[in-house]
């Protein structure tokens, strides 16, 4: 198992780095600054497009782009293991996982629309998605359901000649606030009670001005509102699709949700990492700068205990996230499954932890909005629910354990 930093990835993660340091993050305070200024939350002002979109020329511009394609004849061909590193990089500044092209959910949209979409699709939305110039939302929550079950899901999508008519809501639709949001790939429900559990969902390609599509508002985590981005509550009024937009088939939805899930979880994670990185680099600058008591605050209570305990479980959690990586790379998902349920649990919650920490140390400062702390605690604790509840992970992991020493059915 080579979980290390390869000859071809080495130069890559210095040119993210470098970016990600000397330029975006530079521009995020100002970027965020602006939202709102329009009157209208999510609207891009001339300021936010050109900050955003002269960032994302220079990435392309440098060949610092769609890293995650694993198509080494368009893109760099890396491996699970090799992008994990990137990922990481990327998540140490809001918009550093955009400006390359790699955010979520835009690159396990591109993956579904590459895999499973007729060539219309992928000329009308994956061509654009990949060049950076649409958005995408993954629409699978709803609000009447307990959707940590996914089984549960129950929009209604019937048949009716050549189209599929929609009814339902959809909420927690990340990215459908975006109004360069242009498509929703959709989880609807399209058998019944007498077809297996896992064999009567589908995925369908939904058009955002399709008619009687509604966004009714946007969701707030922890009174905000994360626009431009946002995360959208949707209503679908007899919504009706062609065909031609379901995606390999009825029944076939957790097939390509599964397949999505998987490596993004991976990529989350990752990114979460970078979140402690960049939080256990403020804490360590503000213990060096700041005194109180007549003594630098590293000196103080257990804070060298707390710097050194960050350090630690960051490096525990990069591993167990790498060595999840690799198991991917072997080209069994099944077997990969436990593990990245592992991550979900372990990456958000050190992360999350790292960042309390941080906060701490900055004292008020630290849950202002003149630190990014604040935001980045929001986003991990959030993370702790999507994809995945941990309950339903730690759920996961422990069947397969008591399975070893078992023959019941657990």
């Amino acid at each position: 198992m080579d979980l290390g930093i390869t000859q071809k990835v080495a130069p890559l993660i210095a040119a993210v780095r470098e970016m990600v340091t000397d330029e975006i993050a530079p521009l995020s305070d100002e970027y965020f600054a602006q939202v709102g200024k329009t009157g209208n939350r999510f609207e891009y002002t001339p300021r936010m497009t050109e900050i955003l979109e002269g960032l994302k020329a220079e990435a392309r511009k440098r060949g610092l782009w769609n890293f995650w394609l694993t198509d080494s004849a368009r893109g760099y061909g890396l491996s699970t293991v090799e992008y994990a590193y990137l990922a990481e990089e990327m998540g140490k500044t809001p918009l550093g996982p955009e400006v390359f092209n790699c955010s979520a959910p835009d690159t396990g949209n591109m993956e579904v629309l590459e895999r499973y979409g007729n060539a219309e699709h992928k000329e009308r939305w994956l061509t654009p998605l990949l060049e950076g110039k649409i958005r995408s939302a993954y629409l699978m929550t709803e609000p009447d359901v307990a959707s940590s079950d996914a089984t549960n899901m129950a929009m209604s999508c019937v048949r009716d000649g050549d189209e599929y008519i929609l009814n339902g809501e959809k909420w927690w639709a990340s990215g459908a606030g975006d109004p360069r949001c242009a498509i929703y790939i959709t989880m609807v429900k399209t058998g019944d009670e007498t077809d297996p559990k896992h064999k009567r969902h589908s995925m369908i390609l939904v058009p955002a001005d399709t008619k009687g599509v509604k966004v009714l508002r946007a969701m707030e985590v922890y009174g905000h509102d994360d626009a431009p981005h946002g995360h959208m509550h949707i209503r679908f009024s007899d919504v009706r699709v062609p065909v031609e937009n379901l995606l390999l088939g009825e029944g076939r939805g957790f097939e390509i949700s599964q397949g999505r899930l998987g490596p993004g979880r991976i990529h989350h994670c990752m990114r979460a990492l970078g979140h402690a990185e960049a939080a256990l680099e403020l804490m360590c600058k503000r213990a060096l700068s700041r005194e109180a008591f007549g003594r630098k605050i590293a000196h103080l209570g257990a804070n060298y205990d707390i710097i050194a305990e960050c350090r630690m479980e960051i490096e525990q959690a990069r591993l167990l996230c790498l060595k999840t990586a690799w198991i991917m790379d072997q080209g069994d998902a099944r077997a990969a499954a436990p593990w990245i349920s592992q991550i979900k649990v372990v990456a958000p919650r050190v992360a999350l932890k790292v960042v309390d920490e941080a906060v701490q140390m900055f004292g008020g400062q630290g849950i202002s909005q003149d630190t990014p702390l604040a935001a980045s605690w929001t986003h991990l604790r959030t993370l702790r629910l999507a994809d995945g509840p941990d309950a339903v992970h730690r759920r996961q992991i422990a069947r397969i354990e008591l399975r070893k020493h078992t023959n019941e059915r657990i």
